[in-house]
Parts: C-alpha cells; structure tokens; sequence
C-alpha cells in the first residue's frame, strides 16, 4: 500500500491540472547514492499493466513490482521546511539513510 497525504495528493493533483493530462504518478527506487536506494517519481501518462496502482485522495499511484518491495507502506507528504518544499517520504521498510538525504538503505 502505498498512501499520500491531503497536502501531497492536492499538491500532485495541481501539477496534474497544470499539464493537462496524466493518468497519475509513478513512484519507484532507483540505485544512488551512498545508501544504495533513491525515490524516482514521474508522470504516468500511459499505465503499464505490470504496475500496481493505489488511490489515495483521488490520486492515482503507481508502483512497479520490484519497487514495491522496498516501498510497501510509503507514505508520501509535501512539506515546506523553511525555504524548501518538496516531498517527504516516510518509509517503514527504510532502515537508514545518508547524511545528506539523497539515498536510503532498506
């Protein structure tokens, strides 16, 4: 299961209305970093049939299976932290991460 909070599903949901297509967001794990793991997410404008799809607050989600592994239980919020905004994600499955929080390990 993979969740969005109101702020982030309101947040994708905006960027969605701004390009004016899209069938949701694609959430995945690509290797990087000095952890190992890193989030990728993309637009979906195209569903791939091997893809799992979640919906949270009327937002689309999907996840490849080999990502899903490392990412069940993601929860995804947007956040503003002083200056910065962006995406927070909190992963049960995450057992540590680099200093700079570019990477994760699982």
């Amino acid at each position: 299961m993979i969740s969005l909070t109101p702020r982030a599903a309101e947040h994708v949901k905006a960027f969605l209305e701004n390009r004016g297509n899209g069938e949701g967001i694609r959430v995945g794990v690509r290797t990087a970093g000095c952890s190992g793991l890193a989030y990728v997410l993309e637009f979906v404008d195209e569903i791939n049939d091997i893809d799992e799809k979640f919906v949270s607050h009327d937002v689309a989600v999907f996840v490849d299976p080999k990502s899903l592994v490392y990412l069940n239980g993601l929860q995804m919020d947007y956040v503003t932290e002083g200056l910065n905004s962006g995406f927070k994600f909190t992963n049960p499955n995450q057992t540590g991460e680099c200093g700079c929080g570019e990477s994760f390990t699982v």
